[in-house]
């Protein structure tokens, strides 16, 4: 969670409202689109793998493991894709507001398609539009809660904190409901509760979207009637050449993550040569660009291993827990809940450490370095556990998340926010769609790896991802002088 500065408010939203929790009422109203969304999105996705592996019998569609897997991958990396097109239709286009209450339409859209679409054209129709909608809703919706607030407002902080806990309430809610009416209902009612929640969030969110300032209508750079041309043009096609592509049997389930993933590499080399290459761009500010490389690939390395959650972790989770509880069976998805306790619980602690360290806490390098190492160690911790049907105790699995969330705390918070600050002044989107582009390719990457999983012989995998984890932070940690020097002052 990032906090990023918006205008300053105007007349829709005057500094003395105070009518949520002391801050402007409109808060309230992104709080609940944002924690919806968040319900929506984390409860589809603690089902979605099981329902594209289990037998028809069990309510699934019965694919492969690592198909299946391949496709959670590749939805999580255009997720993250999909935040570089939310951002440019705000900047460009419609604005931010109109563009997270468009793309929560979407999000909704998508959960009704994988509720009553039967069979794989669900999953396509619905992952595709969850992920736009996604992708937009995070782009805009920090930017949003910072227009609220001006520049100097003490509040400001808090406000986001305030954000910040809806994040987490839905990520923690959203796994429970939809867990449970797919072990007792199916998991089209699963699927169904993300899209009713989505749209109590949209609900909400249309009734108060007049408390957001006028300023958050504004279109910062609009595009000229031929630029609309050009563009709609190139979007169209875009779209055809992905059809043919898929029509000829170059793209389908087995490789849709490798497609992210190369989708990705190649836009993140792009972006690279545009701002390394500009004459807009000063010798400093060249140098920091640079910097940025090897953060961009441990970055990357880091989302490869944490966003198994969704992957791995989640057939580890139906294959090898003990989820018995008093005689009562725990639904699988519940274990997509841990996570969103322990950022609630730790995400203060750290910001205070950080706070109390001030100018002596690590540089973001070493933070990056360290974060990677742990999350390679989390890999290793599965090594010690049984390896029979459903013997692993819950509370090792707990603790294993726990240092999944140390880890995610080393590194996602300063990770917007070393983009930034390393950013060219003419190029402050840019390098922000970089940082997106760095968790859009680690997201893809774990789908890929996850398709190398074996069950029968998991512990060479968990052994093998941990120790490379490990070897890259540690490779990071050996350069981090060479690293500030070219960072050119930024800590």
């Amino acid at each position: 969670m990032t906090i990023g500065a918006g205008p300053e408010p105007d007349a829709a939203d005057p500094p003395d409202d105070h009518g949520f929790f002391g801050h402007p009422r409109a808060l309230a109203n992104l709080f609940g689109v944002e924690m919806w969304e968040r319900f929506s999105f984390y409860g589809m996705q603690g089902i979605l793998l099981i329902y594209l592996y289990y037998s028809a019998a069990e309510g699934g569609l019965g694919i492969d493991k690592a198909t299946a897997t391949g496709i959670v991958g590749a939805y999580g990396g255009m997720v993250y894709l999909a935040t570089i097109l939310g951002a440019w239709l705000a900047d460009r286009l419609i604005g931010s507001e109109r563009t997270l209450f468009y793309s929560a339409i979407l999000v909704m859209s998508g959960h009704i398609a994988l509720a009553v679409i039967p069979a794989l054209a669900g999953v396509g129709v619905g992952l595709v539009l969850i992920a736009l909608g996604s992708g937009g809703v995070k782009a805009n919706a920090t930017s949003l809660v910072g227009s609220l607030y001006a520049e100097h407002d003490e509040r400001r902080d808090g406000g986001f904190s305030l954000f910040y806990m809806g994040i987490n309430l839905g990520a923690f809610l959203g796994p429970l409901l939809t867990g449970w009416l797919q072990k007792n209902e199916g998991f089209h009612w699963g699927f169904g509760a993300a899209a009713v929640g989505m749209a109590f969030g949209l609900t909400q969110y249309a009734l108060g979207r007049k408390r957001l300032p006028a300023s958050t209508h504004h279109v910062p750079n609009p595009l000229s009637p031929a630029e609309r041309v050009r563009y709609g043009g190139m979007g169209l096609g875009a779209l055809v050449l992905v059809a043919a592509l898929v029509a000829v049997g170059w793209i389908d389930t087995d490789n849709l993550s490798d497609w992210v993933v190369g989708v990705t590499l190649v836009a993140a080399v792009g972006y690279f040569a545009l701002l390394l290459t500009s004459a807009h761009v000063t010798a400093i500010e060249r140098s920091r660009v640079w910097s940025f490389v090897p953060l961009f690939v441990i970055n990357a390395v880091f989302w490869s291993l944490y966003q198994q959650q969704f992957t791995v972790v989640t057939i580890y989770s139906d294959e090898r827990l003990n989820r018995s509880i008093f005689g009562w069976e725990m639904p699988v998805s519940w274990v997509n809940s841990i996570n969103p306790v322990f950022i609630i619980l730790l995400a203060p602690v750290f910001a205070a450490v950080w706070t109390q360290l001030g100018p002596r806490q690590p540089s973001t390098p070493v933070k990056f370095g360290v974060g990677t190492v742990i999350m390679g160690c989390a890999f290793l911790l599965f090594l010690p556990m049984p390896s029979g049907e459903n013997t692993v105790p819950l509370i090792a699995l707990v603790v294993i998340l726990l240092v999944f969330t140390i880890a995610e705390l080393f590194i996602s918070p300063s990770g917007l926010s070393l983009s930034t600050k390393l950013a060219p002044a003419q190029f402050k989107t840019q390098m922000v769609a970089i940082y997106f582009l760095s968790v859009a390719l680690g997201t893809a990457m774990s789908g890929t790896l996850a398709e190398y999983y074996d069950p029968g012989d998991e512990h060479v995998y968990f052994l093998l991802i941990g120790l490379a984890a490990i070897a890259a932070g540690a490779l990071l940690l050996a350069f981090t002088k060479p690293i500030r020097r070219l960072m050119a002052g930024v800590h």
